[in-house]
Order: structure tokens, then C-alpha cells, then sequence
């Protein structure tokens, strides 16, 4: 709208120009009240509908980023995808109703944010839950390969998964972060004006769903999302015929041969990966490739052959003594190295920010000055501070929920004192306040490097015997805090952007987290009754748990749980990891940008090349749909992303029941050299 009006006034005197920009202004303050007296005040925004909508997204989100999780750790942003699905859940909703002759209330878009938000909280659960990493650490099966001699490793120190701690542990510790934060919410989202890039986005495709033109479009993503959640699902069900063993079917696809298939180079047919690949940037997925190229392709095959110098031949593949060893320990430090780098980063730029805001506002010329703020921000902001949260509800709500935590978490795990319980949620609202600002500059929720911090802090606190479990557990703590209160901050700008009222948003952020702690601990358990979650050689490798528990056993007895020349490996790809990011950094962008990502080189280090491949096939996808059709790639790719996602999310479903039924596939497609067969 300001651009429109500057080119008026280039064609204009000065004064009518002035005038002309008046009467502009004066139309929309109009329209803008008209549309703030049409918002529904916010106990209707959460409507009975959209719990139930929040409840089947978070479902379904739920199992396809467990499955995720349990076998590559990687999980992209599925926000706009969210969004996306809940408004193809309603609009499909209402038209059977409207078919039916029934009438039903108008869909607006704070019924959309609500759902968002709540589905998203709920399934977050599932991400950062610690199902596939510090939660799973924790299991028989982790604490076996992690090397049952190593000293750092006590016996003893491991915990079954059982669906009543995990419940229990996640509702002690998830509502916490919802609370840590809200009284900051008007510094974080109005004075320092921060972009929250996912949550604007989230915010721009809601408001686009809701104007004609946004309804014209909304209608073409329902399709082309149905058709490929249909195409999906049923390539689901065709492959699953064929699947009659470990290494049968298309997921074990030869695509470049057998010696390459052996080294995990090979395309495995998953949709769900296809669909992340084309949300993932291509840097993201070109960083896995290279990753999956110079680990699988380059570097085991060479430390294989020095087996009897540099390890003894006679050890288990799944020895930390042995070539996993080396897969594991470079992986932590690529991951340690990328982290701590964008940690200072983080911690730099948001000291800067902070320092120049509080300047602008002390000078009187910054974000304080209403004079500068458009009409539009101004009714938001109005809108926004309306309906405000008492800050001695947040404060006393925080008080309450942290005695909870601290009497109730040392019961479940005693290693971890009650006294590091208290001292982390005193620390926690200003690491909270650290990686909600840096978010909203970045983009990027930094809040397990802050987990892997408190994991070393307190494995190395807690001793040779406790340290293990302690720093696992103290490492969701901490991790659980930080990322809600992030997610939050993000949920509240998208409100502001869509004229949501705050108390609904936190009302269904405390809804969907309710729900994820009861999905996301059932979802888990489905996976790993049904299938073989933990096998390093299995499909549901859970690569981080055995990760994350190493971890701790590095911060418990030091390096003397490294294998020969390791060390000197971890530190060259550790100092790699810094190196890499300072270049892109420093380097001219057309140079920066062709510097791989080192935290996604990581994981196919000891996940395997495969999924590379399929994420791969998901980016040239995009490239070549953008090259033949800009404007339609743009926007049609987030409906195909998500629905060949969830139709493949939604078959693991029933083929998880199957499974746990003992009904087996019926034919086994497997692959052999010539002269074998």
C-alpha cells in the first residue's frame, strides 16, 4: 500500500501529494477499524472445531517427525505446512456441512492461527521430546553400544522407556517454557520489532488464505495437496507388498548397484523424504550429500582397511572401540563445532541488537516514536496489547510449575539432584530471553546447543556414576524450557501479524502442548513396539540417541573414550565445522553460499547416504518445477511438500498396527549379484 501511494505521488505536485497520501491513509485507518471491530474476541477464536482439527494435524505431524527422528534426526519446518493442512481441514469441513444444509460459523483467519499454533505445539512435543535423542539415551539398547566396558558408561545407568514417566516427565517440564517469556512478549515482538522469519511466514500464508484472491489460490493448494496425499498413500500401500524382510523391497533399491548399495548410495523411494527435501533449502540437502559422500564414499572404507591398526579386528561393528566409534565421535564434533560457533554468533548479534535498541529507545528516536509506525502496525500493536496476559499470572504460574519440576524430576531420575533442578530454571528465563531474541533475528532455535552445554556442565558435575543419566536428563530440562518459550515467541508474532488475540495463543499453545504429552509418548510407543527402533543396521537407526549418550560420556571421563587417531580427526573436522560457517560468513554471498552447512554434513555421517539421495531428488524437483513455472513452483511446491509427506506419514499408521499384529507382507523383493543367484 506506502509503495502504491509513492508512485501517485511521483506524478503529483508536492501538496497533492500530501493530500492525496492523507486521504489514502484516512481510507485505511477505515478499513483497518472495520476489520478490527469483525475480530471475534478471543474465547471464540478457540471453537470446538478447531481443537478437533488441532488434535488430527497434531496426529498425524506427530508420527511422520517421530519417524523422522528415529531414523535420520532430521526434521524441517513444517509451520506453513501446518498452517496449510488446517485450512484444508476446515474448508473441507464446511463445504460437507454447506452440502449437508447445515450452517456453520465463517472460517476467519484467528480460527486458523489457533489451530496452527496448537497443532504445532503439539507435535513439537514430539521433536523435542527426546524420543530419538536424550530420552532414548537412556535405554538398555543405547547404553549397550555405547560400550558396556567403557568406564564414563555405569553399569546400571539406563532406564527403560515406559509410557508413564514419559508422560509424566514431559507434563513436569513442557509447561514450564510456555510461561517464561510472556511477560517479555511486547519487548520481543513490538519495541524490538523482531522479524521471526517462520512465524511471519506462517502469518503471510494465513492472511493470504483469507482474501479473495488468497481463497481463488487456497482452492488450487487443497487440490494439488490431496492429489499428492492420495499418490503417497498409495505408494505407501503398494510398497509395503514387497517389504517381507529386512533388506527386501524398494527401500533397499540398488539404484547405482550393489558395491554402492553397500555403502548406503541408493534411492529408497520415500515420499516423506522426497517432501522434506523440497521444503529443506538446497544448501541443506547439497550439504547432505557431501557429507554422505565424504564419510560413506571417502573416509570409512579407508579407516575399514586399518582395521588390526588402528582398532582391534575382532570387535562388534557396534563397539564405540571400533569403526563406529569414529562415526559417532566425528559426527559430535562436526555438531559440537557448528553449534558452539553459531552459539557466540548468536550471542554476539543479540548483545549488538539489544545494545543499539535500548540506545534508539533512550534517545527517544527508535521503535518508541509512533510518529514512525505505519497505520497497520498501529492496530496491531492495539490489538495486540488489548487482551494482555497479567505479567503475576505468568510469574506465579512459572514459580508453581518449576516446584512441581524440582520435587518431582529427582524422584523419577535421583541422579539428577534437586539442586541442579532449581539452579536451571533460575538460569533458564535468561537463556530463554537469549534464544527467543536470536530466533527472531536468525531464524534458528539454538535451544539444544544450550541443552548440550547443561549436558556436559552436569555430566561432568554429577561424577563418574550419575553423570550420565544426570546430564541426559538435565539436558532436556534445559532443552525443553528454551525451544517452547522460542516457539511461543514465534506463535505470538504470527497472532500479531494476523490479529490473534494473545491469550487464545497461549491458551492453545497450552492445549496442544497438553496433547502432545499424552501423542507424542503413544506415537513413540507404536514406532517401538512395532519395529526395530535402535538397530544401527535397521531402518530406525535413532542415530542421536547413541549420539547424545556419548556425549555425556565424553563430559564424564574426557577423551580416554575415544578410539586410536580419533582425536586428531575431531579436531580437524571440529575446527572444519568453525572454519566453515566464518567462510560463509566472510566470503562474498556468491562465494559463502557454495560452503556446505556442517551441522547437515553430520548426519549422514552415521545414518548412511540414502536419505541424502531422496532429499536430493526433492530440491532438483523444486529447481526444475521453478525453471518451467516460476510463479506456479512457488506457490503449489508447500502443497506437494505436504502432501507427499503426510500420505506417506499417514500409511505408517496402519502399517504399524500391522505390524504389531505380526501380519508380515507377503513377498520379499531383495536384490543379488549375478552369480549368486
Amino acid at each position: 500500500m506506502s509503495a502504491w501511494i509513492t508512485q501517485v505521488g511521483n506524478s503529483e505536485s508536492k501538496e497533492s501529494n500530501e493530500i492525496q497520501r492523507e486521504d489514502l491513509e484516512e481510507v485505511m485507518r477505515q478499513q483497518l477499524t472495520e476489520e478490527v471491530k469483525r475480530i471475534p474476541p478471543w474465547t471464540r477464536q478457540i471453537t470446538i472445531r478447531g481443537i478437533v482439527a488441532s488434535i488430527v494435524i497434531g496426529i498425524i505431524y506427530s508420527v511422520i517427525v517421530m519417524k523422522l527422528n528415529l531414523t535420520t534426526g532430521l526434521v524441517p519446518n513444517l509451520n506453513v505446512s501446518a498452517a496449510l493442512l488446517a485450512y484444508v481441514l476446515i474448508q473441507t469441513w464446511t463445504k460437507l456441512l454447506h452440502k449437508a444444509n447445515f450452517v456453520s460459523a465463517p472460517f476467519t483467519r484467528q480460527e486458523n492461527t489457533i489451530i496452527q499454533t496448537a497443532a504445532v505445539a503439539c507435535y513439537s512435543i514430539a521433536v523435542g521430546g527426546g524420543f530419538g535423542s536424550y530420552l532414548l539415551g537412556l535405554n538398555k539398547r543405547t547404553y549397550e553400544q555405547a560400550g558396556i566396558d567403557t568406564d564414563g558408561n555405569s553399569p546400571g545407568s539406563y532406564k527403560e522407556p515406559k509410557l508413564d514417566w514419559m508422560i509424566g516427565f514431559l507434563f513436569v517440564v513442557s509447561f514450564v517454557g510456555l510461561l517464561a517469556l510472556v511477560p517479555l512478549r511486547k519487548i520481543m515482538i513490538i519495541d524490538y520489532k523482531l522479524s521471526y522469519p517462520s512465524g511471519t511466514a506462517t502469518a503471510v500464508l494465513i492472511n493470504g488464505f483469507h482474501t479473495p484472491k488468497g481463497d481463488k489460490n487456497g482452492k488450487k493448494q487443497v487440490h494439488g495437496f490431496m492429489k499428492f496425499f492420495s499418490v503417497s498413500f498409495a505408494w505407501g500401500f503398494f510398497q509395503w507388498f514387497y517389504s517381507g524382510g529386512s533388506t527386501c523391497g524398494f527401500v533397499n533399491f540398488p539404484t547405482f548397484g550393489l558395491k554402492a548399495w553397500k555403502q548406503s548410495f541408493y534411492f529408497d523411494f520415500s515420499m516423506t523424504y522426497i517432501g522434506a527435501g523440497m521444503i529443506c533449502s538446497h544448501l541443506v540437502n547439497l550439504s547432505l550429500l557431501f557429507g554422505a559422500v565424504l564419510s560413506w564414499g571417502i573416509m570409512w572404507p579407508f579407516i575399514d582397511k586399518r582395521k588390526g591398526e588402528w582398532f582391534p579386528p575382532t570387535l562388534p561393528e557396534s563397539s564405540m572401540k571400533s569403526l563406529n566409534g569414529y562415526k559417532v565421535f566425528i559426527s559430535i564434533s562436526l555438531i559440537l563445532g557448528d553449534g558452539l560457533y553459531h552459539f557466540l554468533k548468536t550471542l554476539f548479534f543479540t548483545g549488538r541488537s539489544i545494545y543499539v535498541a535500548l540506545n534508539k529507545k533512550y534517545t527517544g528516536t527508535g521503535t518508541s516514536d509512533d510518529k514512525n509506525i505505519h497505520l497497520d502496525d498501529q492496530q496491531r500493536n492495539e490489538v495486540f496489547m488489548r487482551e494482555s496476559i497479567p505479567i503475576w499470572v505468568a510469574c506465579a504460574g512459572y514459580i508453581v510449575f518449576s516446584v512441581i519440576s524440582i520435587i518431582v524430576v529427582p524422584l523419577m531420575f535421583p541422579p539428577l539432584k534437586w539442586y541442579f533442578v532449581l539452579v536451571a530454571y533460575i538460569l533458564a528465563p535468561s537463556l530463554s530471553f537469549c534464544n527467543a531474541y536470536g530466533a527472531g533475528l536468525t531464524d534458528m532455535n539454538m535451544a539444544y546447543n544450550y541443552g548440550k552445554v547443561a549436558l556436559f556442565v552436569l555430566a561432568a558435575l554429577a561424577g563418574k556414576n550419575n553423570g550420565v543419566v544426570a546430564g541426559l536428563v538435565g539436558c532436556g530440562l534445559i532443552k525443553s524450557i528454551v525451544s517452547i518459550s522460542s516457539d511461543l515467541m514465534h506463535d505470538f508474532k504470527t497472532g500479531h501479524l494476523t490479529l490473534t488475540s494473545p491469550r487464545s495463543m497461549l491458551l492453545s499453545q497450552a492445549i496442544g502442548t497438553a496433547i502432545g504429552c499424552v501423542v507424542a509418548p503413544l506415537t513413540f510407543f507404536l514406532f517401538y513396539q512395532a519395529f526395530d527402533v535402535g538397530n544401527p543396521n535397521g531402518e530406525y537407526k535413532a542415530p542421536y540417541a547413541l549420539i547424545y549418550r556419548n556425549m555425556a560420556i565424553l563430559g564424564v571421563e574426557g577423551f580416554a573414550a575415544l578410539p586410536h587417531h580419533c582425536l586428531q580427526l575431531c579436531y580437524g573436522f571440529f575446527a572444519f565445522a568453525i572454519l566453515a560457517n566464518f567462510a560463509r560468513d566472510v566470503l562474498p554471498k556468491k562465494v559463502g553460499k557454495l560452503v556446505p552447512l556442517p551441522m547437515a554434513m553430520a548426519v549422514p555421517f552415521l545414518v548412511g547416504a540414502y536419505f541424502a539421495i531422496d532429499m536430493c531428488v526433492g530440491s532438483l524437483i523444486v529447481y526444475v518445477w521453478h525453471k518451467l513455472n516460476r510463479s506456479k513452483a512457488s506457490l503449489m511446491v508447500p502443497a506437494v511438500a505436504s502432501g507427499l509427506i503426510c500420505g506417506d506419514g499417514l500409511w505408517i499408521l496402519p502399517s504399524s498396527v500391522l505390524a504389531l499384529f505380526k501380519i508380515r507382507p507377503p513377498i520379499c523383493m531383495s536384490f543379488l549379484p549375478t552369480t549368486t543367484s
